[in-house]
């Protein structure tokens, strides 16, 4: 009796551990600047985190945010901690594309940051035919309940520099394909499925890279803030290495009628482990 009790409990908790799920948020929240008008930041920041909050995701990274921005978002979301740096001088400069995560569930292990350059260790660098710099920030986190580690990188691509575009591909290939842990890739990579940077990333040569995004799936990500003005584009997307499965994946187009918070809408995925 005690050892099929203690098998039964063994099995319990071995299929609870493989079947917990993570969820990841990737957001672009647009840069504060003042040529925004209504939609300045100070305007829709409580939006944001509205939105935020509705979905509560374990991992939350974010392209453009300014340092100013990267605080307001650690005050009004007080269960996440953060990681990342300014892309300009690898401290508070320029825009961040950091990684909230949330504190209660995870432990991070390690932090770093490379830049999208042909000298991936220098602040501020910019290569190839980039028009600005541009960065990747990555964390080894830890699932306390389980001890399992793996792997959360954020990005965002150079907007005018189509070899910088698949240059950087190439370089996160490269930088991650002997890493260990699984890994989530996240971001916007300013550019759409099927064009060259998107079918390097997915190339199965290499380190395998999965867009977790359904093939029938056309909901465009990059909008513009009005409501309806422009056919949205697909510009953000989270990939995965071949340790995760796609429980479900949606892009959050909620909006106050007029607006969306940003200009990008968020792009939300539920992975388990394969």
């Amino acid at each position: 009796m005690i050892q099929k009790w203690s098998l039964l409990v063994f099995l319990f908790i071995r299929i609870n551990v493989m079947g917990q799920s993570v969820s990841v948020m990737s957001y672009n929240i647009r840069l504060d600047t003042e040529v925004d008008g209504v939609n300045q930041w100070k305007h829709r920041s409580d939006r944001v985190v509205n939105l935020i909050q509705a979905n509560l995701p374990d991992f939350l990274s974010v392209q453009e945010a300014l340092d100013n921005q990267v605080k307001d978002l650690q005050r009004m979301l007080p269960d996440y901690a953060v990681a990342g740096v300014g892309r300009d001088d690898g401290k508070d400069k320029g825009e961040y594309s950091a990684i909230f995560y949330r504190k209660s569930r995870f432990e991070l292990v390690q932090q770093n940051t490379f830049w999208l350059s042909e000298t991936t260790d220098q602040p501020g660098s910019k290569s190839w035919d980039a028009a600005i710099t541009r960065i990747v920030t990555w964390i080894q986190i830890k699932e306390k309940a389980t001890g399992k580690t793996f792997a959360v990188a954020n990005t965002h691509f150079d907007h005018m520099g189509v070899m910088a575009r698949e240059q950087s591909a190439r370089l996160i290939k490269a930088k991650f394909n002997a890493y260990p842990d699984p890994l989530i890739l996240t971001g916007d990579f300013n550019c759409e499925p099927g064009t060259a940077p998107y079918r390097i990333l997915t190339d199965p040569e290499g380190l395998t890279l999965i867009d977790s995004r359904p093939s029938e799936n056309q909901s465009g990500t990059y909008c513009g803030f009005d409501v309806g003005k422009m056919e949205c584009r697909i510009n953000d997307y989270i990939f995965h290495s071949t340790d995760w499965q796609v429980v479900n994946y949606r892009v959050i187009e909620s909006n106050n009628g007029t607006f969306y918070p940003s200009d990008h809408l968020p792009v939300f995925v539920t992975l388990k482990w394969r």
